[in-house]
């Protein structure tokens, strides 16, 4: 009995240890997102978009343990769009925000009806679902005075979007972190960028929300978001530094070295007689890491945990994850290229 007790006792704390490197690596993470690109600053009301999935309960999860701990003010409010999808659960997420005591408002409007009438059965129903979403959450955040709108795509929805455009629409862009909405009114920002979905889905289950199933959009098979997720779920399993140096590519763009010519003057190129170590050097081939060098894990700029039992903090089996957690936000002007550690008080 006393090995069982044992083994049981080493299974409950290497799980302990697991759970609180997760909480870690994902609060930090989303604090460095945050940060890079200054998505909230002091006295903003962040409208956090919530549809009962797992994205978005995380996005509102972390984003209410770093408001406790940033060194400025801001406001959270959740907004539901009940879009009147038979057999959805319209009590869930009322009975969850209140239980946890967040603001939140609940807008009703029958977009399915819309989408089922004009979209033949069979069809992708994304594009306009998400056109009839987008135009009434814009209006819901200026009828609530909220200053940003918080979505909770994550890293593999960013890079699937960049795939999506480079295979079937021949261009070179992806989902931003932060943009400024189409009617030019509103702050869009998406804390969860730096995050990886299988992080997303093991934070999930760690703290066991409440999930609603999608049976609009989410179900519907064949479509080109799910085979991009599929290929990008491949190259993970293969190789998770190809997937997170296909993401790092996004933010070191040299247009130089592309042939958009709206991005730079090929027309006007004329030799300077001035050495560049950063020029082309046309006859060099180029060189990359061996294959085999890609299966290590993904070594990348952003602020990810120490998988190691041990770290330079201390032993996550004997420290809470929320003292463990850290992330970063702006302090004020992003001009003054300061940033904060938040911690638990």
């Amino acid at each position: 009995m006393t090995s069982v007790a044992n083994s049981s006792h080493q299974a409950a704390l290497k799980q302990r240890q697991h759970d609180n490197k997760l909480t870690k690596r994902i609060m930090r993470e989303a604090g460095t997102a945050i940060v890079d690109y200054n998505m909230i600053e002091d006295g903003d009301k962040v409208m956090v978009c919530l549809s009962g999935g797992k994205d978005s309960y995380s996005m509102l999860d972390i984003l209410l343990a770093l408001q406790k701990r940033a060194p400025i003010h801001f406001d959270i409010i959740a907004v539901n769009l009940d879009q009147k999808q038979p057999g959805f659960p319209a009590h869930v997420l009322p009975d969850y925000l209140t239980q946890l005591g967040v603001p939140f408002h609940i807008e009703n409007q029958d977009t399915y009806s819309i989408v089922k009438r004009l979209i033949p059965e069979g069809k992708t129903t994304c594009s306009l679902c998400s056109r009839l979403r987008r135009g009434i959450l814009y209006r819901v955040a200026a009828e609530l005075g909220a200053t940003k709108i918080a979505l909770g795509h994550h890293r593999d929805d960013i890079l699937a979007t960049f795939f999506l455009n480079l295979f079937y629409a021949a261009k070179l862009k992806s989902m931003p972190p932060k943009l400024v909405s189409d009617d030019g009114r509103h702050t869009v920002i998406r804390p969860l960028a730096y995050i990886a979905e299988k992080d997303l889905i093991a934070y999930s289950e760690l703290k066991q929300f409440p999930i609603i199933p999608c049976n609009l959009c989410g179900s519907q098979e064949n479509l080109k978001r799910q085979e991009v997720g599929r290929m990008i779920a491949a190259w993970e399993k293969e190789s998770p530094k190809k997937v997170w140096n296909t993401f790092k590519a996004l933010s070191a763009i040299t247009p130089s070295h592309l042939m958009d010519r709206n991005l730079f003057d090929f027309a006007g190129l004329r030799p300077t007689g001035i050495a560049d170590e950063n020029g082309d050097k046309a006859f060099d081939a180029e060189t990359f890491a061996d294959a085999a060098d890609t299966t290590n894990t993904a070594n990348t700029d952003f602020v990810q945990a120490n998988d190691d039992d041990r770290d330079r903090h201390g032993n996550p089996s004997t420290q809470s994850a929320d003292a463990q957690a850290a992330g970063t936000l702006t302090s004020g002007n992003p001009s003054r290229a300061r940033t904060i550690r938040i911690q638990s008080l």
